[in-house]
């Protein structure tokens, strides 16, 4: 195929701004793509008449436009992660005859977006809908422990929200806990959710190898010895694995090992 490199260009740019916590100067963007000044002035100006840019001329710096917003907006409606990972969880769910969810960051909490259940189980509280506390869920561990200590922080509200009071109470302890979950490759909650109930959740990654979604199996806790759970979580880091290659993602290194818990209950 054919490159394009203006259509390139104009793609890296619209990444550069995006994965930039603020509005960047046109020689920062230079820099990052290479390119002479000059040539990133008319590429950005171009940009600037579509509405993909905006210029803020008081700091003479540049930042996502309105039509870069429009079309999150619309990659949200379309719902394309959630298509993607319902043959996922289907699959997940036939394998294990347990609970699948999927989850999501959204700001300081997991919001599930999807559940798929064998007949006859009961119904938890994480439904689809449902906003829980990030740090309580193996679903949001399972993505916050891919963050660095600093976006963890600014992420966080603190004091940290608690439910059952066997959660994270501190910096220090969440630390911990994020830690085991990132050597591990995957994370658990007993109990802190929904009493008499444990998840094991693992991250799947978007193309920059951030956690995008969480694949989740919920289980009564009484049915499966903690012995177990490294093979059940073996079935859930697969599933993640797949949904990763939907997205056309990649995991950091040594994401997917799987051994037992660290460190007692978390």
């Amino acid at each position: 195929m054919a490159q394009v490199p203006s259509a390139i260009r104009t793609l890296a740019v619209l990444r550069i701004l995006a994965a930039s916590a603020e509005p960047l100067e046109a020689a920062a963007v230079a820099q990052r793509l290479g390119i002479p000044r000059s040539s990133t002035y008319h590429l950005l100006n171009a940009m600037i008449a579509e509405g993909f840019v905006a210029y803020l001329p008081e700091e003479q710096r540049y930042g996502l436009g309105v039509a870069a917003f429009e079309i999150g907006s619309a990659y949200l409606r379309q719902g394309p992660l959630v298509r993607l990972a319902r043959t996922v969880l289907h699959r997940l769910v036939d394998q294990v005859q347990e609970i699948a969810q999927l989850g999501v960051l959204h700001g300081a909490d997991t919001l599930y977006l999807l559940k798929e259940q064998p007949r006859h189980h009961a119904t938890l509280v994480t439904d689809v809908g449902v906003r829980l506390p990030a740090q309580l869920t193996a679903s949001g561990r399972s993505m916050l422990c891919r963050l660095s200590p600093a976006q963890v922080r600014a992420t966080l509200p603190w004091p940290l929200a608690d439910r059952s009071g066997t959660g994270p109470a501190t910096l220090t302890e969440l630390r911990r806990v994020l830690s085991a979950d990132a050597r591990r490759g995957w994370s658990y909650e007993h109990g802190q959710v929904t009493p008499g109930f444990t998840t094991i959740a693992a991250a799947a990654f978007d193309h920059t190898g951030r956690p995008a979604a969480s694949v989740g199996v919920t289980f009564r806790s009484g049915d499966r010895p903690e012995a177990t759970w490294p093979d059940l979580a073996a079935h859930v880091q697969r599933a993640a694995s797949e949904l990763t290659r939907r997205l056309s993602g990649h995991s950091p290194p040594g994401t997917h090992l799987t051994s037992g818990p660290e460190g007692g209950r978390q």
